[in-house]
């Protein structure tokens, strides 16, 4: 049996979380690989709904959750879900929660950063959490970060914070923000380490031994691949790779231990913050998909623009991304809408294009080519097999396929973990 890594195919929020719940109850190992709490996947089980920023999705399911040396981790934030997930009556410590020894740590002078950069963009804002995640990720690449070992040791720990203090109090006085004393970082940092070194380990040991013995790992991807770093809609994306190429990396695993790549994509579009969105839809249609699918960012708690299907975006995403099938979810969001459109390319400056152009004023000026199709009447929501679908729902999802390229594996009818149609076997390979 396969492997299989989850990562989005649009941008962002296209119920990950769900899916990888779904798929968490056969598999043994569930792993994430990039970025940070600026992702959030909500996970309905039952009577209860978990709200996940860090935590690996599979510790709901009780499977041993693995954070990877691909994330940034902010350890209060950590903390503060493990204990919000306890008060739920989940159980998650050293036992069944496993963090790479080198895992970058997100400390309190990078959210103020992130702040303060944005604050002086005015009207330019990029849209970030404010969490800092770019910041973090920035010292990573410069090799200044402090990582989870070296808690462990407090003389490297001291003179590590004097670079990167060097570094960030030169911004922060640039930026008219407060800076920081490397006393009050330390001594946070120190009295933090009891409580998260036990959770640390080399993960790509476990992972290599998982591997031999046969066992199935999930890996779980956040944000999606048009917010990766080099290939989205840049510089509105991520600060990290968010394509399935990076669970190699962020893992500590050889990139043919990846598996079967599955692609989530949303049945119409959505985006939260800024950046170019071509299918978005400003009119009544839009407002509605946006009230029916409750689209509001799990994490930020912004309302998240609504548009069509936009089929060229997620072809590309399936290109770069290293997608083997699609899962569709909330099909059911569309129920009983009169006449549906789907993008199947654009017009950039008078010229047509099967891509979205890399250069940032041609992402901004990329308008929709679409493809009108008939609506259905008759509910979707809930169903658990094809049969159950109105004819013209069949359809809409056939279109997508032969659009984008890739066959839809799975399909989600409603938030509920068993509300899902599976044509084929992900762990099958």
């Amino acid at each position: 049996m396969a492997n299989v890594a989850v990562i989005g195919a649009q941008w962002g929020d296209e119920g990950k979380g769900k899916v990888v719940d779904w798929l968490a109850s056969r598999a043994d190992i569930v792993v994430r690989f990039q970025g940070g709490h600026n992702a959030g996947h909500t996970l309905v089980v039952g009577e209860q709904t978990y709200k996940l920023s860090l935590l690996p999705s599979g510790v709901v399911r009780g499977k041993l959750g693995i954070i990877g040396n691909g994330v940034v981790l902010d350890p209060l934030a950590l903390l503060s879900e493990i204990e919000k997930v306890s008060a739920q009556g989940l159980k998650v410590g050293p036992e069944n929660l496993r963090i790479a020894e080198n895992v970058p740590l997100i400390l309190p002078l990078h959210p103020a950063l992130d702040r303060a950069r944005e604050t002086a963009r005015g009207q330019d804002k990029i849209g970030t959490t404010g969490r800092g995640i770019g910041p973090a990720y920035e010292d990573k690449v410069g090799r200044r970060s402090i990582r989870l070992c070296d808690l462990a040791e407090p003389e490297t720990l001291s003179a590590k914070l004097d670079e990167l203090l060097l570094h960030h109090n030169s911004l922060l006085r640039g930026l008219g923000a407060p800076e920081f004393i490397k006393k009050d970082l330390l001594d946070g940092l120190l009295a933090l380490a009891p409580r998260l070194l036990p959770y640390a380990e080399p993960v790509w040991e476990r992972l290599d031994a998982a591997r031999l013995a046969g066992q199935r790992v999930l890996f779980e991807g956040a944000q999606a691949v048009m917010l990766d770093v080099d290939h989205g809609t840049y510089p509105y994306v991520t600060s990290s790779n968010t394509v399935a190429g990076n669970a190699a990396a962020g893992a500590g695993i050889g990139p043919d231990a990846i598996g079967f790549v599955l692609g989530i994509a949303k049945a119409y579009t959505t985006r939260v913050g800024s950046g170019p969105f071509p299918s978005e839809l400003h009119d009544e249609t839009g407002r509605l998909l946006g009230e029916r699918g409750h689209e509001f960012g799990t994490v930020t708690g912004r309302p998240r623009r609504c548009g069509w299907f936009d089929a060229c975006m997620v072809r590309q995403a399936v290109k770069v991304g290293g997608i083997n099938g699609l899962v569709l979810t909330k099909l059911d969001v569309l129920d009983g809408l009169p006449e549906l459109r789907i993008c199947t390319g654009y017009t950039v400056n008078g010229e047509p294009m099967r891509r979205l152009p890399a250069a940032f004023r041609a992402q901004a000026a990329a308008q929709p080519v679409y493809e009108t199709m008939q609506g259905w009447s008759g509910s979707t929501r809930g169903a658990r097999s094809y049969a159950e679908l109105p004819a013209e729902a069949v359809k809409y999802i056939r279109r997508i396929e032969e659009l984008v390229e890739a066959p839809v594996v799975l399909l989600s009818t409603s938030p509920e973990r068993d509300d899902t149609i599976m044509m084929r076997d992900p762990f099958a390979g």
